[in-house]
């Protein structure tokens, strides 16, 4: 197992420290890689709204082709140190309908697959993938087997680490990142500090130790930043005769649908001598549609706006009033750690290019003190590293591997 330090200074670009986005979205994976000078040169998506987004922040890119991830020809995506992956999460949330990497949407990670595949000797060093923590439960853990698996059979050794946005950022946002490491040694030690902590919590340390047949390639990573940024810190002072304000009975009806619970709640909001801030979600529970109230000073997390429980709305109390609206986009792009991302699009459309994008600090971070570190280890190599068969500890058993 290697260790190394994190790199916490700004980066300038590195010409050798390039990366392929597949399933750009509005780019804010790619906007994180920038920010630790990473140089994107090819990005893909299928959806023309995320790469009207994408461009109106980065501009009319070359690099980007619109189109199905499984009509690109391998030959045509250049070789880069990096490939990253936020291929659709549908299938794989509880939202979904959980068929997995085989359902329509989550599938298409086959297509990054069969790229990485056909392009032989160009697949690049380092891969990222990213989705929901569903992706580790999803068909009781086969669909996260099978994914990883490949990736070893193209000669990726495979690391796991789940990290929260709200180490961040004031919004909870829970994700499950992989990073592949091509001709990684093989090496997981039995250890609680390296697998039961802030980034491998129990359930991924299971899994790992449960499944000696995937080649694990583990890192020690330096414990998360924890930060003190709360809601109103990404609050937009919109006038009080703003239409983004919701109507009196649409306000009251809102109230309405809290519990018991949630409206106690809401009503010391509202009788309190100061301003606050919470977020509401509508939920659909046995007895209705409910209103549920956020008051911790961490959003909830931002999905796209498909019905009505999809749009995050922000309720603001004090000095016996209250007011409410949604969430604007600018909100949105704070929330996800981009805060001077250009907007030029209607909210609805900005929604759902937050909604499935990335939160950018959070890549800032694994770029400077997992990707880059490595990355320059690499560089510093011979191309070819030796073929080192190691013994791979899991609990009480031993398993060799072959390096690639």
């Amino acid at each position: 197992m290697l260790g190394f330090e994190p790199v916490t200074s700004a980066m300038q670009p590195n010409p050798l420290l390039t990366a392929a986005e597949y399933f750009a979205g509005i780019g804010l994976m790619r906007l994180g890689l920038d920010q630790a000078g990473w140089t994107t040169i090819f990005a893909n998506d299928i959806d023309e709204n995320k790469h009207r987004m994408y461009c109106d922040h980065f501009g009319d890119s070359l690099e980007f082709v619109l189109g199905d991830v499984h009509e690109i020809k391998p030959e045509s995506v250049p070789s880069t140190m990096l490939a990253t992956a936020s291929f659709p999460c549908n299938d794989l949330s509880l939202a979904g309908a959980r068929k997995g990497l085989a359902g329509q949407h989550s599938s298409a990670f086959w297509g990054f697959v069969r790229i990485i595949e056909k392009m032989g000797t160009r697949r690049p060093p380092l891969i990222l993938l990213e989705n929901v923590t569903g992706f580790l439960t999803s068909q009781g853990g086969a669909d996260f087997r099978e994914a990883l698996l490949a990736l070893n059979r193209f000669g990726y050794g495979v690391d796991a680490f789940i990290i929260d946005a709200a180490r961040f950022v004031p919004q909870s946002r829970q994700r499950l990142f992989v990073v592949g490491e091509r001709g990684a040694r093989s090496y997981v030690e039995d250890s609680p500090s390296l697998l039961q902590s802030d980034l491998r919590p129990a359930a991924l340390a299971d899994f790992i130790l449960w499944h000696p047949d995937i080649q694990w390639n583990l890192r020690t990573l330096p414990s998360l930043p924890m930060h003190d940024c709360k809601l109103d810190s990404v609050i937009e002072e919109l006038s009080p005769n703003s239409t983004a304000w919701w109507s009196k009975d649409r306000c009251q009806y809102l109230l309405n649908q809290m519990s018991p619970k949630h409206r106690t709640i809401a009503d010391k909001m509202i009788k309190a001598p100061e301003r606050s801030y919470a977020t509401v979600f509508r939920r659909v529970r046995a007895t209705g549609s409910m209103a549920e109230l956020r008051t911790d000073g961490i959003a909830g997390c931002l999905r796209t706006p498909r019905g009505g429980s999809g749009r995050q709305i922000l309720f603001v109390a004090g000095c016996g009033k209250f007011s409410v609206r949604l969430l604007t986009a600018r909100e949105c792009a704070r929330l996800m750690g981009a805060d001077n991302f250009r907007l030029k699009v209607p909210l609805n459309q900005a929604l759902f290019g937050f909604g499935d994008a990335v939160c950018v600090p959070v890549i800032r971070w694994i770029a400077d003190n997992y990707l880059t570190p490595l990355a320059i280890e690499r560089l510093a190599e011979p191309e070819q590293k030796p073929a080192i068969k190691r013994s791979v500890k899991y609990g009480n058993t031993k398993k060799d591997y072959q390096s690639c």
